[in-house]
């Protein structure tokens, strides 16, 4: 049989320990491989592991599913830090002022030496986990294509959770940074719509203006909305000032929209600088442990996977309303 996993499983031998051995570190690297290729996650890379195999076997394992089967738009807002091989149990958001300013130095004169100082906040690396049993049955009767469909289910339902929940750090940003509809109700709704996006950007810039991010008006900013209003996103970013061929759009700033299907509400959409402190870390990537369970018949294989985010300063972001 030709899998998704595993090329011909024609060629493992389940009496064979080696084979059996290799058959479970392959099936932990497919798990693990999205957070160790940021290839594989626009669906662009094969994976072989002919090195690990005896000539013989060269084509058991040649390529991995290789489609990305879960929503990876909130690492487009995230600074996203690979903490995996360390000890460390958590990392801290500093927010450190130090009143630097530059100024002209006579000659002979020294620089002067600015104090740092400010506080920090500690995100620790919490633990997520999951199970499924692979029936021994579909071992016996060569029914590899069932084992193979639920690694990948499993696979797609580990990631696409760990997107929610950083979907949800967001949507949990506190009311003031909310936003009201914009316009006049003389204008279209994608007026209003631009207006809104207008406003939303101009309201981050002004409150990073001093934060020393680096901020300025060309910064790129990022539309976080519910697929369901993409539609109305993109006539508010289409939307000209006047029906003619030379007029100018109505939004005045950069703006790249993401989509997701995760977002609790479809009434609003948030508009943001993108990572600064904005941050995630990954911990433990997706990693599989598996006994068999006689009792069963099958073989019970267990998920965890560890990792950790926090907004720093809610000001870099605008939640906007719709109506």
């Amino acid at each position: 049989m030709k899998g998704k996993i595993i090329s011909d499983w024609g060629k493992v031998d389940f009496r064979n320990p080696e084979h059996v051995k290799k058959w479970a570190g392959a099936f932990q690297h497919f798990m693990r491989v999205p957070d160790r290729n940021a290839q594989f996650k626009a669906a662009m890379q094969q994976f072989t592991t002919k090195g690990d195999f005896p000539t013989i076997y060269n084509d058991i394992l040649e390529k991995f599913h290789a489609t990305s089967d879960w929503d990876t738009g909130f690492e487009q807002i995230f600074d996203v830090r690979d903490f995996t091989g360390t000890n460390a149990s958590g990392f801290d958001i500093l927010d450190v002022s130090s009143g630097l300013t530059f100024a002209k130095i006579p000659i002979g004169d020294k620089v002067k030496i600015y104090k740092m100082e400010g506080s920090k906040a500690s995100v620790t690396f919490d633990r997520y986990g999951g199970g499924l049993n692979w029936d021994r049955i579909w071992f016996d009767d060569r029914q590899f294509w069932q084992v193979e469909d639920t690694a990948i289910e499993f696979r797609n339902k580990a990631y696409s959770d760990r997107a929610n929940n950083f979907y949800a750090l967001i949507e949990a940003i506190s009311s003031a940074q909310n936003l009201t509809w914009q316009g006049v109700s003389a204008d279209t709704e994608a007026v209003r719509d631009a207006k809104t996006m207008n406003a939303a950007a101009l309201q981050i810039l002004t409150d990073l203006k001093d934060s020393g991010y680096g901020v300025t008006p060309n910064s790129n900013l990022i539309i976080l909305a519910p697929l369901a209003l993409k539609p109305r996103i993109e006539k508010a970013l289409a939307n000209l000032n006047q029906a003619t061929a030379n007029s100018i759009r109505s939004v005045s700033y950069t703006f790249r929209p993401i989509y997701a299907l995760m977002m609790t509400s479809t009434t609003s959409y948030y508009i943001c600088i993108p990572k600064i402190k904005a941050k995630a870390g990954y911990r433990m990537d997706l990693t599989l442990f598996n006994m068999f369970d006689p009792l069963a018949y099958a073989d019970t294989v267990v998920g965890w996977m560890r990792y950790g985010g926090a907004i720093g300063d809610i000001n870099q972001f605008q939640r906007c309303a719709t109506s």
